[in-house]
C-alpha cells in the first residue's frame, strides 16, 4: 500500500499513458480536456449564439466521461491515497523560489502563497488569474487544444501542428518563469 501513496514514477505512469493513447487511436478518438468545454458550452445551449457551439456534442460524451474521471481520481488521491509527506525538491529550486519571497517552495507541489485560498483576498491576484485564465483559454483555442491534447494526443498522432504548438508551450512557460514571473512577484 505504500507504494501507492507515493508519487509513480515515470516508467509506470508513461507506459499507462501510451496504452490509453493506442486505445483511443486504435478507436478512431482524439483525446484533449480543453475540448470538454466546447462540448460542455454545446450543452448549455451556446449553439444558438455561436455557429463554433453547434455541433453533435453527444459523439463527445465520452471526453466528458475523462474530464470527470479526471477530477474524481484527482480528489480520491489527494483525500485518500496522499501520505502528506513533503516533496522532494532540488536545492536549487527552493532558493530560487525563496529570493522570489515563496517561502513554503520546498514543502508542497502548489505553495500557498500562489495557490492558497488567501490569493483572492488581494486585487492584483484575482487581476492576474482573470488576465491569466483568459491567456489560457484564448491559447488553446487558437492553437486548436490544450497541452495535454497537442503534447499527448497530437504528438502520438505525429501532427507537426501539435509538434509546434508544444515547443510554443514550452518556449512561453520558460519564458513566463524565468522573465514574466519574477516581474510579477
Amino acid at each position: 500500500m505504500d507504494k501507492i501513496l507515493q508519487p509513480w514514477p515515470w516508467y509506470v505512469s508513461g507506459p499507462l499513458i501510451a496504452l490509453i493513447m493506442a486505445i483511443l487511436i486504435l478507436l478512431g478518438k482524439r483525446f484533449g480536456m480543453s475540448s470538454n468545454l466546447r462540448t460542455i458550452c454545446a450543452i448549455g445551449g451556446a449553439g444558438k449564439v455561436a455557429d463554433f457551439f453547434r455541433f453533435d456534442w453527444k459523439a463527445q460524451r465520452w471526453n466528458l466521461i475523462v474530464a470527470i474521471g479526471a477530477v474524481l481520481g484527482g480528489y480520491i488521491a489527494i483525500n485518500f491515497l496522499s501520505n502528506d509527506a513533503a516533496v522532494t525538491i532540488s536545492q536549487d529550486s527552493i532558493e530560487a523560489l525563496k529570493e522570489l519571497g515563496i517561502t513554503d517552495g520546498g514543502s508542497a507541489y502548489m505553495p500557498a502563497l500562489l495557490f492558497g485560498e488567501g490569493v483572492f483576498s488581494s486585487t492584483k491576484t484575482i487581476l492576474l488569474l482573470l488576465v491569466g485564465g483568459f491567456l489560457v483559454g484564448f491559447g488553446a483555442r487558437y492553437a486548436g487544444g490544450c497541452t495535454s491534447g497537442h503534447a499527448i494526443s497530437g504528438l502520438s498522432n505525429l501532427q507537426l501542428p501539435s509538434l509546434i504548438a508544444v515547443i510554443g508551450f514550452f518556449a512561453g512557460g520558460l519564458l513566463m518563469v524565468h522573465f514574466i514571473f519574477p516581474l510579477i512577484f
